[in-house]
């Protein structure tokens, strides 16, 4: 029970900071999004079904705290959750520079997720714009923000197989 409280406190400290702290630190509004290297990292260390299930919960955090369309980023975060954790089992799972570089095509796959939801309710989105403007700001953040936080799962993960 100490451990998932543990988790849940990680995922908590970590949205509090993304949605406090992290606005002040940002370029043209646009900040580093900690909750998908959360779910990267996790998925990566803990495999698809952890992946998903933290996808879920970072998803309605930030859905339910947002006030856009309810379900877009949980529908976001548990695919990338599924399909970055489907990566982990060929890879070594503990491997530094792996979210660091995961990172990348996780935001890319979440803008592309988002954009064709807009697209389907037909809203007018300049895709190559929200690129431009928008994509690569936050993708600076996420790498530099990438290891600290695959860090903190790292060591989360072997507290939590000590104390099974």
């Amino acid at each position: 029970m100490k451990v998932i409280g543990l988790w849940a406190m990680l995922t908590i400290v970590l949205y509090a900071l993304q949605t406090s702290l992290l606005t002040f630190v940002n370029f043209d509004g646009f900040s580093a999004n900690l909750m998908l290297l959360l779910i990267v990292s996790v998925a990566f260390v803990r495999g698809h079904k952890y992946g998903i299930f933290f996808g879920f919960i970072a998803g309605m955090l930030q859905d339910l705290t947002s006030g856009s369309y309810f379900g877009l980023a949980t529908f976001s975060y548990m695919t990338i959750g599924f399909v970055f954790g489907k990566f982990s089992v060929n890879l070594f799972r503990e491997q530094a520079l792996l979210p660091v570089i995961g990172s990348i095509p996780a935001l890319a796959f979440h803008f592309a997720i988002i954009v064709a939801f807009l697209f389907m309710l037909d809203k007018q989105i300049d895709a190559l714009k929200l690129w431009r403007t928008d994509f690569w700001p936050t993708a600076i953040m996420q790498v530099v923000l990438a290891y600290p936080v695959h860090k903190l799962v790292c060591e989360l993960n072997e507290y939590a197989k000590k104390h099974r």
